[in-house]
């Protein structure tokens, strides 16, 4: 059975409670964002790529069975993390279930506190791609 978002989203906060400081949180989303699986070549293009992130992006969105599936890849380490995050909580998840999400983990673990402008920029460009997606489905 696949998890809610907001199961996920609490699984998320459990984790980053785990972790007494930024710096230790900071290399839990660095080892997240190395255990993505690379994105193929042919899937970095134009097209996949997200505008408003310092670093580059890359997001395939494809829908099959009435879910979304979602790949994706950045060249920055902390940039991957946030993907990643976002990867598992919007994965295989119906697109109706997204539109309506409330991203509450953000706030919940202080993401945004800690992040730069531009890479704060960059998750909510990622998200919002997201959810641009979902209103075609």
């Amino acid at each position: 059975m696949t998890k809610t978002i907001n199961q996920i989203q609490d699984e998320i906060i459990k984790e980053f409670e785990l972790f007494d400081n930024w710096e230790d949180r900071y290399e839990h989303l660095i080892n997240l964002g190395q255990e993505l699986p690379p994105l193929p070549k042919k899937l970095k293009t134009e097209d996949t790529l997200v505008p408003g992130c310092q670093s580059k992006v890359w997001l395939h969105i494809s829908s099959q069975n009435a879910t979304l599936h979602l790949q994706g890849q950045s060249d920055a380490l902390i940039t991957s993390g946030l993907l990643a995050l976002i990867l598992r909580i919007f994965n295989n998840q119906p697109p109706k279930e997204i539109q309506n999400a409330e991203l509450y983990f953000i706030d919940r673990i202080k993401l945004a506190e800690h992040l730069s402008q531009t890479r704060a920029n960059g998750l909510y460009s990622i998200i919002q791609r997201i959810k641009d997606y979902t209103i075609k489905c």
